[in-house]
C-alpha cells in the first residue's frame, strides 16, 4: 500500500512532468477517479489486477491512455531503498522520451 505515495514521492522532482499517487482501494489516502485519470497523460500500477480494475471502472476514461503495469508486489515499506531501486529501473524507460 505504499508503493504509490513512494513512487509519487521520488518522482515529484523531475522537470516536466507532473505526478500523483491513488489507490484503487477505498481506505487509500487518494483513491482512484476518473476525474484523476482524465488528468493523467499516462497511467502506471502496481499489479496486473490493477490494470484490470481500473479497466473495469473507467473504460472511458483510460480509453485514450497508456497503461502501464511495474509488476511490483506489495511488500515493501514506504521509501524501502529495494522499492526505490525497483520503481527507477522499472519506469526508467519511460522517463527517457
Amino acid at each position: 500500500m505504499l508503493r504509490s505515495p513512494t513512487a509519487e514521492q521520488i518522482f515529484a522532482d523531475i522537470a516536466g512532468y507532473e505526478v500523483m499517487s491513488a489507490g484503487t482501494r477505498q481506505d487509500a489516502d487518494e483513491v482512484v477517479s476518473a476525474e484523476l485519470l482524465d488528468w493523467a497523460d499516462e497511467v502506471f500500477v502496481m499489479e496486473k489486477r490493477h490494470a484490470a480494475q481500473l479497466r473495469s471502472r473507467f473504460p472511458t476514461s483510460l480509453r485514450a491512455k497508456k497503461l502501464v503495469c511495474l509488476d511490483i508486489p506489495d511488500r515493501y515499506a514506504f521509501m524501502q531503498p529495494e522499492l526505490i531501486a525497483l520503481l527507477r529501473g522499472r519506469l526508467r524507460s519511460h522517463l527517457m522520451k
